[in-house]
């Protein structure tokens, strides 16, 4: 399975005749099976990075390599197609589709990719059953809790069983209750060869484990 290397990652900005640097001869290193936290204060360049990892975005300077895959050159069709089947995303505010049922909503990127109706069914009716909401398929976000949405956008980021995982604050908006069933949903991702990338600055997140990183202080333990 691949690995995670990041080396000399720049990324710049320019705000009112300044220049702003997020991100500033950024590494780190990552092996097939490992967990790593981002930490730090908002502003400190987290979702910038998870970006960068996810292809949405490039850097300035530097490189990102996933296994073979030079990530921070990608362009066009490679660009999309690392998206769609290396890299699953889950997203701070989930972002599901309010019309659709959460079936649908998992089912979607298959249906993108040119997979048959049926079959992607399948494949989202297995993933809710994973995620304990098989009996909740039917139901559309607005009648799901915080922490339901949160296990469809798991679902969602899962359905291509991509090797990296990025998670941007997967607890922010979920009470303690939620924020448990959550955890112990990634910490059961963990499966020895994928490589999960989350940012947080909620400190419950940390009983996962893994190695940490703070783009703050610019420093990984």
């Amino acid at each position: 399975m691949p690995d995670l290397r990041v080396r000399e990652l720049s990324v710049e900005y320019g705000s009112g005749g300044e220049v702003i640097r997020p991100l500033d001869g950024f590494e780190m290193s990552a092996p097939p099976g490992s967990l790593v936290l981002l930490l730090g204060p908002s502003g400190s360049g987290k979702t910038t990075l998870l970006s960068c990892l996810a292809a949405i975005q490039s850097p300035s300077a530097g490189t990102i390599d996933f296994g073979d895959i030079a990530v921070s050159t990608l362009a066009g069709k490679e660009r999309t197609a690392f998206r769609r089947h290396t890299v699953g995303i889950v997203f701070q505010a989930f972002n599901l589709v309010p019309s659709l049922t959460a079936a649908e909503n998992v089912m979607a990127p298959l249906l993108a990719a040119g997979v048959g109706w049926a079959g992607a069914s399948a494949r989202a009716a297995s993933l809710l059953e994973r995620v304990s909401l098989g009996h909740r398929a039917t139901h559309r976000p607005g009648e799901l809790s915080g922490g339901q949405q949160q296990r469809v956008a798991i679902a969602r980021a899962l359905v291509h069983d991509p090797p990296l995982i990025l998670a941007d604050e997967p607890t922010a908006h979920l009470d303690h209750t939620q924020v448990e069933g959550v955890l112990g949903l990634l910490a059961g991702l963990m499966d020895g060869e994928r490589v999960m990338v989350i940012a947080t600055h909620d400190d419950r997140v940390l009983a996962l484990g893994g190695q940490r990183v703070d783009l703050g202080r610019r420093t990984a333990r």
